[in-house]
């Protein structure tokens, strides 16, 4: 995997790049629709390649190997080929999902993390080991070391804890890792995640740790879990003060579009997040006139499109009226048309950042932009 900086932005740290994966490039600053179970929900492959323009998407491995199995996508050579998606993905390591899904029945030790699935309740063990091994099995081009993501509201004593834990991990996956061979006869490339919660040292400290383990590229993990939006960025600017120029920096699980493009000011490459499709399977769609609840009756006879960009096909074909009829009847087509139009428009934003940052007036056109794309019509 290469990464290849193409531009950078002159009053800020916005970048754009292009990286290169066995199923293809990714051109930089990305936004990864979040396909958890190996599907990105309600969307078909098709609409994401050719209507939204996705160029990689992320899947997990907590969910892939409680459903359908290890053995199921092996046995199908993969998850491209499982799921028809033939282009670049990348899988979170699960840890974030242990944490958060299992409930108290889970148990972390030096060894890993003893848990129930939240779907039938049957007892599991990840370890860094066979996460390494399962994210072989899944076959994704970029994967993710296991890591423990505490809560946003740690304490400095259990952030520091948790801390040395997760690089110790860090290390045991980067030897498993190195040790076994992919399965499927493309490269995969591991990233570490950099914890820390909202202490400056523990960032630093992470940071450090993960680049003396020369890796292709690095995430920022244990953001966007409650703290204020502004210890986000400050984190973000500590972290990529210490993260190479030449290699990839993807932000996990954030968020809305004023953190993306904030990030992207701080030099972030790449985000996901499920906020485009899961608020708009409840009505919330993000356009570039500002963001509407799809159910407030003000819409009941508004006949104009969803969106006079025109960032989809779905914009055009299908009124507001239409959509609010559709989700005020629970009909599945209203959670399709929902989906797509936020994904491109999060994919639209995203293009449109690379496209300012090569024009050399990112900060001035963000400005600009946000005031108008975050107000509530």
């Amino acid at each position: 995997m290469q990464y290849t900086l193409l531009a950078k932005d002159k009053n800020s740290e916005a970048r754009c790049g292009v990286l290169t994966t066995a199923h293809g490039e990714i051109h930089t600053p990305v936004f990864m629709p979040v396909g958890t179970v190996g599907s990105v929900k309600a969307v078909h492959m098709r609409e994401l390649k050719e209507d939204i323009r996705a160029e990689i998407i992320l899947g997990n491995t907590y969910h892939l190997y409680l459903r359908p199995g290890t053995e199921i996508l092996q046995a199908a050579g993969g998850l491209h080929r499982f799921n028809g998606w033939d282009r670049p993905i990348l899988t979170d390591s699960g840890g974030f999902q242990v944490f958060s899904l299992t409930g108290t029945g889970r148990k972390i030790t030096e060894e890993g993390v003893t848990f129930r699935s939240h779907i039938d309740g049957s007892k599991h063990l990840f370890t860094p080991e066979n996460v390494m091994d399962i994210q072989r099995q899944i076959g994704a081009d970029i994967v993710m070391a296991f890591d423990e993501c505490p809560p946003g509201t740690s304490d400095y004593n259990y952030a520091r804890h948790s801390l040395g834990l997760t690089q110790r991990w860090l290390e045991r996956c980067v030897a498993r890792f190195d040790e076994t061979a992919p399965l499927y006869g493309y490269e995969q490339n591991l990233f570490p995640i950099v914890q820390g919660c909202t202490y400056r040292d523990l960032r630093e400290k992470a940071a450090e740790h993960a680049v003396s383990l020369n890796r292709a590229g690095y995430a920022i993990g244990g953001l966007a879990v409650g703290e204020p939006a502004e210890e986000m960025y400050a984190m973000i600017e500590v972290v990529n003060r210490i993260l190479p120029q030449d290699k990839p920096r993807y932000l996990m699980g954030v968020g809305t579009p004023e953190n993306i493009l904030e990030g992207i000011q701080r030099g972030v490459d790449m985000f996901d997040c499920v906020m485009p499709t899961r608020n708009g399977r409840n009505g919330m769609i993000f356009t570039t006139e500002g963001t509407i609840n799809i159910k407030n009756q003000k819409w009941e006879r508004d006949f104009s499109s969803i969106d006079p960009a025109a960032l989809s096909y779905v914009d055009t074909d299908y009124s507001k009226a239409y959509l609010r009829h559709l989700i005020k009847s629970d009909e599945i087509l209203g959670l399709q048309i929902c989906s797509i139009h936020n994904l491109s428009f999060y994919l639209w934003l995203v293009r449109e950042a690379r496209k300012h940052i090569q024009e050399g007036d990112f900060v001035a056109w963000k400005t600009k932009l946000l005031p108008k794309i975050t107000r509530r019509l």
